[in-house]
């Protein structure tokens, strides 16, 4: 709307245009400098359905730390397990136990509470150790794909090659690359300037839908988050897929229709653990770039950092014998205390 007013009580009558006004009513929605929280939306508004839902991923919760802590026990007591390879499975179940945590914990609480809040703080917290364990994970499981690379194609320098020193050093700097990356995420959130609207449609603090809660260009963080995510998926992807080439190409040179079996029972749990995860981080990064449904992309989420947590566990102890009997005896003493 365009005001005029009139100049001057005498001589000619002139007129002086000012700029158009802008009411706070009809506004976009302010920047505000100083954020206190955000509110996290959750699995649906729905409050008959809260209940369920609590009680759904407070068993999901619980079922997925017993499982990963009976892995660890497992390998840790178990001498016999004490090998490279039962040495990353403990680490990956190590980082699916935080994987966890950092999610699910505080989603109980606000259903619990009924309070969507999440404090600034403990937004960017989440990020971070989100933005850590999810890329860690997938270099853990590059890491197992070398291992069977090395045992079933070279397995005269097996022990040799994945030392003890080796196998601590690569997990060691997949963990340290994957928190210097993290960091910057973060980091650059401090910089930023937030509408007024500071819901996320989310059951947890996902850096995506945070930087669309931005006023002010978010084009830096959107670049490093591609970045990051062509090295932390296209990488150690490309890893997995050469190990397996070399490791179909070696077992397909046996003679022995036993031997083939043994090799590729060897692979097959982590074959599926590879699939499950990989499979929901490509329905994670579609359901993000082609839906615009708020559920759809819950759900996603749900399949990509709950699911693989809760399924790990099951998928190695079901076909490996070794993670029975282990899991047997650590239960027996459990039991006995």
């Amino acid at each position: 709307m365009t005001t005029e007013v009139e100049i001057g009580a005498k001589g000619p009558e002139t007129k002086k245009y000012l700029e158009p006004q802008r009411y706070i009513n009809n506004e976009e929605p302010r920047n505000q400098t100083s954020v206190s929280k955000f509110t996290l939306l959750g699995m649906t508004e729905d409050p008959e359905l809260q209940p369920l839902i609590f009680s759904l991923f407070l068993i999901i919760y619980l079922v997925t730390i017993l499982e990963n802590a009976l892995i660890v026990l497992a390998v840790c007591f178990n001498s016999h397990l004490h090998t490279p390879m039962y040495f990353f499975l403990l680490t990956l179940s190590f980082n699916d136990i935080c994987l966890s945590t950092t999610t699910i914990p505080k989603m109980l609480m606000n259903i619990q509470t009924k309070d969507q809040s999440i404090s600034y703080k403990g937004c960017l917290n989440q990020i971070f150790f989100v933005m850590t364990f999810a890329p860690f994970e997938n270099f853990i499981l590059a890491i197992m794909a070398y291992d069977r690379y090395v045992a079933i194609c070279h397995p005269l320098r097996y022990t040799v090659i994945t030392n003890s020193y080796f196998c601590s050093l690569m997990i060691l700097l997949s963990l340290f690359i994957s928190m210097v990356t993290a960091l910057p995420h973060s980091l650059m959130i401090l910089h930023l300037s937030f509408c007024t609207n500071l819901e996320i449609p989310q059951f947890f603090c996902e850096l995506i839908l945070v930087l669309k809660l931005a006023c002010s260009s978010t084009l830096i963080n959107n670049i490093l988050i591609y970045l990051v995510a062509f090295i932390f998926a296209g990488v150690p992807l490309s890893g997995i897929v050469f190990s397996y080439t070399r490791i179909v190409s070696s077992v397909l040179k046996m003679s022995s229709a036993s031997g083939k079996y043994k090799a590729f029972s060897t692979c097959g749990s982590h074959l599926s653990v590879v699939s499950l995860f990989y499979g929901a981080s490509i329905g994670l990064y579609l359901s993000s770039s082609f839906t615009h449904s708020p559920k759809k992309t819950v759900v996603v989420s749900v399949m990509y950092l709950v699911f693989p947590q809760l399924m790990n566990p099951f998928i190695y102890s079901l076909r490996n014998r070794d993670i029975k009997v282990s899991l047997r005896k650590v239960l027996g003493r459990i039991l006995s205390l």
